[in-house]
């Protein structure tokens, strides 16, 4: 879970995020040498044609995870789906580095990481390459000027589709209800994607299987309420 980070003015398509934060454990900055050139993206090269092969599974399904913060429902959902390949992108220092401790700590083989802006990764992605993209508390913007900067456009919400398997999922969680309805006006007017929910519950009640978090516990401890929406690649 992407919690709500400064603003990061590089780019206005990129992923919003600090790039630092608290300094790295000393296991963290270890890590960053010898773990991460192992798992991470190279997006100076072409992505293979069959990202698949970044595993050695050589999994047949596989997902995307947006700004992933804490990791914690990036390593519950690798850990429950061994199959599965993963892969997380964040551009937060301290994100990667918790990740990592999780992988090694758990021996995980099926999770590739991205330290980076997840605009770029989309434009690196190929076409049709997953079943599902997580999008999980992103940064809100709350500010009306600051809102073009939402990770939910009606740009974005095209690029995500091209990478997206056709019946595929982008499922998008949030606490703050200006981008519930924000993001849903852009997906109700969007010929890629389209609301799953039958009924209240659908929203209102996470998902099956969905891991829970720290930020989403404050969340709730701060008496904000999340909505959990499943919208399907037409």
């Amino acid at each position: 879970m992407n919690e709500h980070h400064d603003s990061n003015d590089a780019s206005q398509r990129a992923f919003f995020g600090r790039r630092k934060g608290h300094p790295l454990k000393a296991r963290q900055a270890e890590l960053f040498d010898t773990l991460l050139p192992e798992l991470a993206l190279d997006l100076t090269k072409p992505a293979p044609a069959e990202l698949s092969s970044l595993f050695p599974h050589a999994p047949a399904t596989l997902r995307l995870e947006i700004g992933f913060g804490g990791a914690e429902h990036l390593i519950a959902q690798a850990m429950a789906h061994p199959d599965c390949g993963f892969i997380g992108a964040d551009g937060f220092l301290n994100a990667i580095g918790k990740a990592l401790v999780a992988i090694d700590d758990n021996d995980l083989t099926n999770i590739r990481l991205l330290h980076g802006d997840a605009s770029e990764l989309l434009d690196w992605l190929p076409d049709a390459a997953f079943t599902r993209i997580d999008l999980l508390y992103p940064d809100p913007w709350p500010k009306r000027r600051q809102w073009k900067r939402r990770f939910i456009q009606d740009e974005s919400l095209v690029r995500l589709a091209r990478i997206l398997k056709p019946g595929g999922e982008l499922r998008f969680a949030t606490d703050i209800a200006s981008y519930m309805t924000y993001a849903l006006m852009r997906v109700m007017r969007s010929k890629d994607f389209i609301w799953t929910a039958e009924a209240a519950d659908d929203w209102r009640k996470p998902w099956e299987g969905f891991s829970r978090t720290r930020y989403e516990a404050k969340a709730i401890r701060e008496g904000r309420t999340p909505a959990y929406f499943i919208f399907r690649r037409a």
